[in-house]
């Protein structure tokens, strides 16, 4: 049966083949004909193109050959773990149970066992790896090259790069060192080394296929921060938050994803830049937490057609300002719609994803130089960044607000004399949910009256505030006590 499976894709290649070679020799002979009827002022018209052409051997013979890179991967081999997780995951039990037995049958619970793999930064242990092979983990056990196993504790995660620090108890640890990874190049070779579907350690080698790689969804629901490396060295499960490594043994990256219909290789892996892991990594350990610059501006890339209209040098790159937010850094710094930004701190922007990793990249209170072009002017501007947050309109813990507005005046029936900030809703356990009350204004914060939300929350202290605020018909005064 093999034989005769084999047989028929011959056959089927082979006429194919015939059928391919028969319309050439049609297409030559009708080509043939055309040229034969050309006069010769035609065929003077007809310049050949000028090829270049190289036809030296692809060696040397005087570069040595690369027979292998054992030198180099051996050491990567040593800092590379295996993380193996385990939690406890809540099953509820039948709604039809539930209906006949009521709350006598609780939920049950079983426990669910992952493994990933982390990299040694530290000789004091400190290990990168991905937030989601730790992600709600209730136990973290490390195990190393050498079959030592240690149980790790999470010093910090960060779900929109996916980056997450765990710690060993453990000194003198073999530790790997970090390359630049914005001087990588497509072409490069890199090794992926990792635990992949727990078979062991595992090095696999590839090349850069492309840097950059954003826009694809894979980190917190397409809210992320993604600027991946892509690389066609074999992933696969349990590969995550392993090593990227160049052909120096450096660490290049963090592997993260790959897009399969099969959840197996096929070529597209993608790897978290070690500039962008360290960075955070850093946060992490420095305060638990990540925090990000703040600029304040929704932007789009600029097409050749903008170009055109805004009288752009040829062939310029950047961002065009669509929109500022009011009281942003942007809008302070004199920043104006239609402005294109082209750098930041002299590193060329030339998509939206871009800007939006760099000033996130940036800490708090960090002051930029931006290069900008203004009716077709050159121009500098500086800016002092913020601190971004997931919830801009909360100006308390579980207090969330908007500016007021007529539409919200005549929907609650708010004198049109009152001015300030509606509170749209408070959480049940916020800290304030006692004193504070959705649909309540706050006109002035400690004797001051703000005109945006960042400016509200620069007038609060620790401690006592005074509020200024217009509850059910009437003005009132209220102490805060702020945590």
């Amino acid at each position: 049966m093999r034989n005769l499976l084999w047989a028929i894709v011959s056959v089927n290649r082979l006429n194919m083949k015939n059928k391919i070679l028969t319309g050439a020799l049609v297409f030559v002979s009708v080509a043939t004909a055309f040229v034969l009827g050309m006069s010769t002022s035609d065929k003077a018209l007809t310049a050949k193109p000028v090829l270049k052409k190289d036809s030296s051997s692809i060696s040397d013979s005087k570069s040595p050959v690369v027979t292998s890179y054992a030198d180099v991967v051996e050491p990567v081999e040593r800092v590379v773990v295996s993380v193996y997780s385990s939690k406890t995951v809540r099953v509820p039990v039948n709604p039809l149970l539930k209906q006949f037995f009521g709350n006598q049958i609780p939920d049950q619970e079983r426990k669910e066992d992952g493994l990933g793999s982390g990299v040694i930064v530290s000789a004091d242990g400190y290990i990168l790896t991905n937030n989601h092979v730790v992600e709600g983990a209730d136990e973290l056990t490390v195990a190393l090259q050498d079959d030592r196993k240690f149980k790790a504790r999470v010093i910090g995660t960060d779900a929109k790069t996916d980056i997450a620090v765990i710690k060993i108890d453990a000194k003198d640890l073999p530790s790997i060192t970090l390359a630049d990874s914005d001087k990588l190049r497509v072409g490069d070779i890199v090794f992926a080394v990792g635990n992949p579907l727990g078979v062991g350690e595992t090095v696999t080698m590839g090349i850069v296929s492309a840097k950059g790689r954003s826009g694809l969804g894979l980190l917190e629901n397409g809210g992320g921060y993604e600027d991946f490396i892509q690389t066609d060295a074999a992933i696969n499960m349990g590969n995550s938050g392993g090593a990227l490594v160049d052909a120096k043994g450096r660490l290049v990256g963090i592997n993260s994803a790959i897009i399969s219909p099969s959840k197996g290789n096929v070529g597209i892996g993608f790897a978290i830049p070690v500039n962008l892991a360290a960075n955070v990594m850093q946060s992490l350990i420095a305060t638990g937490t990540v925090t990000r610059g703040y600029l304040g501006v929704s932007t789009q890339p600029i097409t050749s057609d903008i170009a055109d209209q805004l009288n752009l040098p040829k062939g310029s790159r950047g961002v065009i300002v669509t929109d500022i937010t009011p009281g942003s850094p942007a809008e302070k710094s004199g920043l104006k719609n239609s402005d294109v930004i082209l750098a930041i701190n002299g590193k060329a922007i030339s998509s939206t994803e871009e800007l939006r990793l760099l000033v996130a990249e940036l800490p708090p209170k960090t002051k930029i130089k931006l290069s900008i072009i203004r009716e077709s002017k050159a121009s500098v501007l500086y800016v002092v960044l913020d601190e971004l947050t997931d919830k801009p309109n909360e100006i308390l813990a579980g207090v969330n607000t908007v500016k007021l507005t007529d539409e919200y005046r005549n929907k609650i029936g708010i004198d049109p004399r009152v001015n300030g900030f509606l509170i749209t809703s408070v959480e049940p356990n916020s800290p304030y949910a006692d004193r504070l009350a959705a649909n309540m204004v706050i006109m002035e914060i400690n004797r001051s009256a703000a005109a945006d939300i960042t400016a509200a929350k620069n007038l609060l202290v620790h401690g006592r505030n005074l509020l200024f605020v217009y509850f059910r018909g009437a003005p009132g005064f209220l102490v805060l006590d702020v945590k």
